[in-house]
């Protein structure tokens, strides 16, 4: 029984259509289910993700109209990150975010994976990150050593700086092959007041690897650590950076905020197991709770950010079929007599095809 990585991440949107225009129009994601919170169906719940909206490619909203802005800080989510192959998918992207009028930070050099930054029509920082090198650029076993970002170079920092310069030379209209966002969450990343007590959570209880401890390449006084599956995969890695209260507040969930993070695990067996886990590790977790399209169970990280451990299966292609996907508002059973009513609540949705936005056939 193990962790399998990523399964998803819930933000808070303030406005569902534009949420819906941001990631399908300029990111080229695809909108796979559009239903609602099932614990407030007065709320839309949306799905982005690849062709299936596998787990790892997961980018859901909760729409909380009115809701007030959230706050980044302990207990909270910093950012997450989506995967591109290289530091050309990343110049790309760098070119069609400024072409739509979005700041963009960077590209830098993590040591371990090259990104940019920029924020989605929330306030949400998205990354955008490499998949190479990885973290065995610098130790044999990764994890075992505090590897400093200060002992860079300083031609490492101003090779930094240059890339930093660089943007592809013509626009980018349509997202091409080499850069379209299909595989999905490259890390998510959480801000803990202890690492140590943070460590013996992901690693201790559920069993993830440590793969690297480093500080914050921004803020070399904030330790960083990440944990991960085989050896720190893109799509299964949590970092978190470590700050005190006495410099930072606890996070604050509102709009442009993370509700919580999914971590997959392969079935409802594997799920027990880890319910079990939790319990003799005498952590608080909710019971099995069935969201249709996986099965859940919630707990919280020492500093109380909701961790969610979520089925692969059956996915979104238990109520429609592959080719309709997230085009009808689609309810739970315990909701369904209610659609007349939910559906006079919620704003009708305008959902543009994805397959427009990208040029060629998408990969899933």
């Amino acid at each position: 029984m193990s962790i399998l990585g990523l399964h998803h991440i819930t933000l808070v949107s303030a406005d569902a259509q534009r949420t819906v225009n941001f990631y399908v129009q300029v990111l080229g994601l695809r909108l796979v289910k559009q239903t609602v919170n099932f614990d407030d169906p007065s709320s839309y719940h949306l799905y982005f993700g690849n062709a299936t909206g596998a787990p790892g490619t997961a980018i859901t909203f909760f729409e909380w109209r009115g809701a007030p802005r959230g706050r980044r800080g302990i207990g909270g989510t910093h950012h997450f990150a989506l995967t591109v192959p290289d530091e050309v998918a990343l110049l790309k992207w760098k070119r069609r975010l400024i072409d739509h009028q979005i700041t963009v930070k960077g590209p830098y050099d993590r040591r371990y994976f090259q990104s940019i930054y920029f924020n989605d029509p929330d306030g949400v920082i998205i990354e955008i990150a490499t998949a190479q090198p990885g973290f065995g650029v610098d130790e044999a076993q990764p994890g075992q050593l505090f590897m400093s970002p200060s002992e860079e170079s300083q031609l490492a920092k101003q090779e930094d700086e240059g890339l930093q310069q660089q943007v592809w030379a013509e626009p980018l209209p349509l997202i091409t092959a080499d850069m379209a966002l299909t595989v999905g969450m490259h890390h998510i990343t959480a801000i803990t007041a202890d690492l140590e007590r943070t460590h013996a959570f992901f690693n201790g209880v559920l069993g993830m690897e440590r793969v690297k401890m480093t500080a914050n390449f921004d803020d070399p006084t904030s330790a960083h650590w990440y944990w991960g599956v085989n050896g720190g995969q893109p799509g299964t890695l949590i970092t978190y950076f470590e700050r005190p209260y006495s410099t930072t507040r606890a996070s604050q969930m509102g709009t442009g905020h993370t509700h919580h993070f999914a971590l997959a695990v392969e079935d409802e067996e594997s799920q027990l197991y880890w319910r079990g886990q939790l319990i003799r590790s005498g952590l608080p977790v909710s019971p099995v709770m069935n969201r249709d399209y996986f099965k859940s169970i919630y707990t919280r990280d020492p500093f109380g950010h909701i961790v969610e451990l979520a089925t692969r299966g059956p996915g979104f292609a238990v109520d429609e079929s592959l080719d309709t996907l997230g085009k009808r508002l689609q309810l739970p059973a315990m909701h369904e007599r209610q659609r007349a009513h939910i559906e006079a609540t919620l704003t009708p949705l305008v959902v543009p095809n994805w397959r427009d936005y990208h040029k060629g056939e998408v990969e899933s």
